[in-house]
């Protein structure tokens, strides 16, 4: 900043140059002194004010030293802030990981467990078995000669039910009448070329339990159309009537109130009621867990199972898309599934475990894993750990036109014998 202050300009302000000691005569290096005085003194010792900026320089100097410092401790301050917080992000990573990991790698190892030791002896079919058949059968697209391929197939094994699919129903719990053209052509051939078995009618729909289309069991009408599309398919002669309706949550009480009305329609025409099942918690409140982290529950309370279980002739549990990714684990949750169900299961009604008679690969089916020969063998150490000696048991195989001829013979090698 320039100064601004006026300078002196007063007339006889410049006082005049002493003529006798400071003398500068041309010629002369400087001004002469009086003899016995010594000279002017000469410039003053350099120190640390005496620069080109003098103090205020030096003082400028010390403050951008300062700032440097701090700057430099900021930086440190912020590195070693940045430092702990991914720390504590790595310690909670790690937290969580091992919270969830430890509970599923001992879940693992328990079901792997549960896979090992042998069979009792006499853990084999009891001739009441039952297989999944597609819609080809009833629509018009089957003919006697499959029919008479499929008895040879199925001769001299433990099948004794076809669950038929003759719906699928629609929302509001009616059946048209136009999906089973054949269904008394079927139920007929059944009875003729292979006594003994039954023809249910396989009635199913996708239930509004995780999206807003579907049927409604909270609504009286619908289930009373249920009940209708009951008594219709035991009008074309149907031995029984077998209900799958997905996603069912665990403690649905209008489900409960349907399977008590319709089996008051098949006792009064002396045929079956059996019910597709979920799988049953592997752990107490699993499928609340998996609800909430999910969105979908998946499995049943085993005391919701057993009110299913009471109420149907016959409950076959749907023990695949397990999520297992190894034989050996899929084998050991059969086995546990097993175990769970006949602990739910009164003796007076027939329970049946499902073999994987599909190939798919994705994360809630594993094709290497879910193997029939695993499942027929977690079945049988279910059984010898629970209830060797029950009757009413069987396995039930989903499904016909997907099958492979390695898939029967594991059925029949592991099981029928």
């Amino acid at each position: 900043m320039e100064d601004t202050e006026p300078r002196n300009t007063e007339p006889g302000s410049i006082e005049p140059r002493n003529t006798e000691l400071g003398s500068t005569e041309p010629g002369s290096t400087g001004p002469k002194a009086a003899d016995g005085e010594d000279g002017p003194p000469g410039p003053p010792a350099p120190d640390d004010e005496s620069g080109t900026d003098g103090a205020d320089g030096n003082r400028d100097a010390e403050g951008e030293a300062e700032a440097t410092r701090r700057t430099r401790r900021r930086t440190r301050t912020r590195t070693r802030t940045r430092t702990r917080t991914r720390t504590r992000i790595r310690r909670t990573a790690l937290a969580v990981l091992l919270v969830l990991l430890v509970p599923l790698l001992t879940a693992e190892t328990a079901l792997r467990i549960n896979y090992m030791g042998d069979p009792a002896d006499g853990t084999y079919t009891r001739n009441r078995d039952a297989i999944w058949l597609g819609h080809a059968w009833v629509d018009g697209r089957k003919d006697d000669a499959d029919l008479a391929a499929f008895a040879r197939r199925v001769k001299a094994t433990g099948i004794r039910d076809l669950y038929v699919h003759t719906g699928p129903m629609e929302h509001d719990g009616t059946l048209p009448k136009s999906l089973y053209p054949r269904a008394r052509w079927l139920v007929d051939a059944v009875h003729r070329e292979m006594p003994g078995v039954r023809v249910q009618a396989f009635l199913g729909d996708v239930l509004a339990t995780e999206s807003p289309d579907g049927m409604r069991l909270e609504k009286a009408d619908t289930r009373a159309a249920v009940v209708g599309s009951a008594r219709q398919v035991l009008d074309v002669g149907y031995d029984g009537v077998h209900l799958d309706l997905e996603p069912l949550h665990s403690g649905d009480r209008n489900y409960l109130s349907l399977l008590d009305d319709v089996r008051a329609v098949t006792r009064a025409r002396d045929a079956q009621l059996s019910v597709a099942a979920h799988q049953i918690d592997p752990l107490p409140g699993f499928h609340s867990f998996w609800g909430t982290v999910a969105g979908h529950p998946k499995w049943w309370s085993q005391e919701f199972f057993g009110q299913v279980a009471r109420r149907v002739d016959q409950i076959a549990v749907m023990s695949y898309d397990t999520m297992q990714p190894l034989e050996s684990l899929y084998g050991g949750y059969v086995a546990q599934q097993t175990s769970l169900a006949l602990e739910a299961t009164p003796p007076t009604t027939h329970l049946l475990m499902g073999l994987p008679f599909y190939h798919e690969n994705r994360f809630g089916h594993w094709n290497h894993a879910e193997t029939v020969a695993a499942a027929v063998r977690g079945v049988r150490l279910g059984l010898s750990r629970t209830d060797a000696g029950r009757e009413s048991f069987g396995v039930a195989a989903y499904i016909d036109f997907a099958a492979t001829d390695e898939d029967w013979e594991s059925y029949r090698d592991g099981w029928v014998r």
